[in-house]
């Protein structure tokens, strides 16, 4: 039987090249890491194509590009790398929107230093790793939201709607807050407030009561 045992490749990707040369100085201590290559946020999709790499590990906050926004282009790509997001904060709301945008981790850069190698050998091999204080709430909230019903569907003939609007409006008649349909759609609390307005003004009703039962009045046989 024959057993691949190359090193786990990793690109660094931060808009900081202090960072950049510390996390390859900390991982380059492990035989079964190798640091193929490090560069800025906008550079990264490129990188990702030439190197190949197992893992990205991905600052969340670069000026030069959001890594969030970073994080959804490698997604898309036919054979996407794992990616962990790094972080200098404890920032839940950061921590649900990568998770849900197909991120396998969320470190702080403080963490002990050989903590990163394990953390590399874990993601690269499918699992999880989280290790701001804050990511077990976040965490307990994936498994009260599996619990949730399924939201209703939204009636067809409601076609003056976009479809983030009739997301919105599904999750507001499955009972969701507006924190919860925010951090489930991946936005701000403010823009749900937005469509909320919009669906309002286009369903002529004056309340979350209302819209709720447009939906369920439009589903009814």
């Amino acid at each position: 039987m024959h057993y691949d045992l190359r090193p786990d490749r990793v690109l660094v990707v931060d808009d900081e090249e202090l960072v950049r040369t510390a996390l390859q100085q900390v991982l380059d201590l492990d035989d079964q890491v190798t640091v193929v290559g490090t560069c800025d946020g906008p550079d990264a999709l490129d990188t990702v194509r030439a190197l190949a790499p197992d893992l990205v590990l991905l600052d969340i906050d670069m000026p030069s590009a959001h890594g969030l926004d970073v994080l959804r282009t490698l997604k898309a790509l036919p054979t996407p790398p794992a990616v962990a997001m790094l972080t200098a904060l404890d920032t839940a709301d950061h921590l649900d929107r990568a998770l849900r945008g197909g991120a396998s981790g969320f470190l702080l850069k403080t963490m002990e230093p050989r903590l990163f190698a394990v953390a590399v050998r874990l993601l690269v091999a499918g699992g999880v790793m989280c290790t701001p204080p804050g990511s077990a709430a976040v965490l307990a909230g994936y498994a009260a939201k599996a619990l949730l019903p399924d939201p209703p569907v939204i009636p067809g003939h409601l076609d003056t709607l976009t479809e983030r609007e009739r997301e919105v409006l599904a999750l507001i008649a499955a009972g969701l807050s507006n924190a919860d349909i925010a951090a489930h759609l991946g936005m701000g609390v403010t823009t749900v407030k937005t469509h909320i307005g919009a669906l309002k003004r286009k369903l002529a009703v004056d309340s979350r009561v209302g819209l709720a039962s447009v939906v369920h009045r439009s589903a009814a046989p």
